[in-house]
């Protein structure tokens, strides 16, 4: 089992506040009453409670030949081999005599499974078995043994389908918390890495975690992150997405204010700058913060390639982001209020093919692009088999036909296809998404303004992105405030032994990450004079 450490608790006055709404009446209702000493007493109160469920079971057996004892549990969340080997079959086999403290005499020397606490009231208890655990009550014991035996089921860890890279690490996060900690453990194997728990969800109790190394994280950022987490009030949380929108700055602005992968080795890397990453139990994705825009067009990859290689490519990323934004809203200003910036050899080619259509530019290019969108969600909707047929049939027959019968023009849907394909080139899915919706925004704005509608929202969307901050941290960082030294890993990467500064605008507490690199190898020869002379 992996260790984690609690690390919220709330104030007296926020516990009066939200009593009420942070726990079940259920539990409400058994909240303070203690353990009876009279077993049958104990069983009929779950019994009560669990009596509609088909999965509750309530085992009885002797406890060392001669004392009346009882397990419960759900059989839907438990391993039932340990219950069988670990705890009923020493339990019942074992013979003890005169023991002052049975308790501590079970978990010392009878029972072979590790996680075992004593327990002594119900709403405990009640909270323990939903939660998988099992509950050993003794007739004339006014405690009980909470077991825990959740057993989960899991898939094999694969590469993310939505991070792919070409040199890397293959293994990605899944579902088990346990299982993502210690993908990170085993890439971090230093004692100052820390993980505290805590949980979410009134109804859920979902478990989530804050990962963070100690000597490098500011204090100041991790406890803003925990008392954002803390503050998080909510019925249920199903993936780390319901817990992002409750952490960002500006919870109405489209643009995605922290990271969010699935690959551990990322998360690595942003803990080795000084950030902090949030895990969470049911879900494969971290969550890491702060976060500036730069950071969604880079990869892990970058860092495995060379310098010159991953620069090349982070440029062209960032021209396929700009591309995809403003490419179809480029052709409507053009077609329908500057034809005159269309070069005169390519004039007949632009109107010859708009001849027939019936419908205005901008109306054209938004119902191919909403097509395009449609296309888009239901290939992701439909079985895999099914849906990398669905776009290609899609593309190319709807596109087609619809070319043929006058709907649009073909370089209405060259332009189409063009954007489209820039989207696909932006690493973070999130960051995707936001560039697609504002596609939307600057053609209408084109189809109406013109060259003045671009530029206006062009100039909204800069000046919405360098008023959003991420956990304090200016997004535009380290374009706006510019930091010239930061730079070196923005649109270009620098070579390893220049990049000798963590991030400054995140304030680690360790700014050095790269020490004096000595190269000197260009005289270097693995064979001398004579040994070449020789050969």
């Amino acid at each position: 089992m992996i260790g984690l450490s609690p690390f919220f608790k709330k104030s007296n006055h926020h516990e009066d506040k939200t009593l009420i709404f942070q726990e079940s009446k259920l539990i409400q209702q058994y909240g303070g009453k203690l353990i009876s000493s009279q077993l049958d007493e104990n069983v009929q109160i779950l019994n009560k409670i669990f009596e509609q469920n088909m999965d509750y079971t309530s085992r009885r057996f002797e406890l060392f030949h001669k004392t009346p004892a009882v397990i419960i549990y759900l059989n839907s969340l438990v391993d039932k081999e340990v219950i069988h080997h670990d705890i009923m079959k020493p339990l019942q086999e074992e013979v003890a005599n005169d023991i002052e403290n049975l308790f501590q005499y079970m978990i010392e020397n009878i029972l072979y499974y590790n996680d075992v606490k004593v327990i002594k009231d119900f709403s405990t208890i009640i909270a323990s078995i939903v939660q998988g655990k099992a509950i050993v009550f003794i007739d004339g014991v006014d405690q009980a043994l909470e077991v825990d035996v959740v057993m989960k089921e899991k898939r094999t860890i694969e590469e993310p389908e939505t991070e792919r890279v070409v040199r890397g690490p293959r293994d990605g996060f899944i579902e088990d918390l346990p299982t993502n900690i210690a993908l990170l453990r085993y890439r971090l194997p230093i004692p100052e890495f820390r993980v505290e728990e805590t949980e979410v969800g009134v109804r859920t109790k979902t478990k989530v975690v804050v990962c963070y190394i100690e000597d490098l994280a500011n204090p100041t950022l991790v406890k803003e992150m925990k008392r954002r987490i803390d503050a998080i009030e909510i019925d249920g949380v199903l993936d780390s997405g319901y817990v992002e929108q409750f952490l960002a700055d500006n919870p109405i602005s489209p643009f995605p204010q922290l990271i969010n992968t699935e690959r551990p080795n990322k998360v690595i890397g942003n803990l080795l700058e000084g950030r902090v990453a949030v895990l969470m139990d049911g879900s494969p994705s971290a969550l890491i913060a702060p976060a500036t825009f730069n950071q969604f067009y880079h990869t892990t990859e970058d860092y495995n390639e060379h310098w010159v290689i991953s620069s090349f490519v982070r440029v062209f990323r960032i021209l396929a982001l700009v591309f995809s934004l403003t490419f179809s809203s480029i052709y409507v200003t053009v077609i329908s209020f500057h034809p005159e910036l269309i070069p005169a050899k390519y004039v007949v080619a632009a109107s010859s093919g708009r001849v027939s259509i019936p419908l205005p530019v901008v109306l054209e290019v938004l119902l191919m692009e909403l097509a395009m969108e449609v296309l888009r969600e239901a290939s992701v909707r439909m079985p895999q088999q099914v849906g990398g047929a669905l776009s290609i049939v899609g593309v190319l027959v709807v596109g087609q036909a619809a070319v043929q019968a006058g709907f649009v023009s073909p370089i209405t849907v060259v332009i189409i296809g063009m954007s489209t394909i820039g989207s696909f080139a932006i690493p973070s899915y999130n960051a995707a998404n936001t560039f697609r919706m504002l596609r939307f925004l600057l053609i209408i704005l084109a189809g109406t303004l013109g060259l003045l509608g671009i530029a206006l929202g062009l100039m909204v969307v800069v000046n919405h992105m360098l008023s959003l901050r991420s956990f304090g941290v200016p997004y535009m960082a380290p374009f706006a405030p510019l930091n010239i030294k930061a730079l070196k890993d923005s649109v270009i990467r620098a070579p390893f032994d220049k990049l000798k500064k963590r991030p400054t605008n995140i304030h680690p507490n360790d700014i050095t990450r790269v020490g004096n690199v000595v190269k000197d190898h260009t005289n270097f020869n693995f064979l001398d004079e004579k040994e070449r002379e020789n050969l």
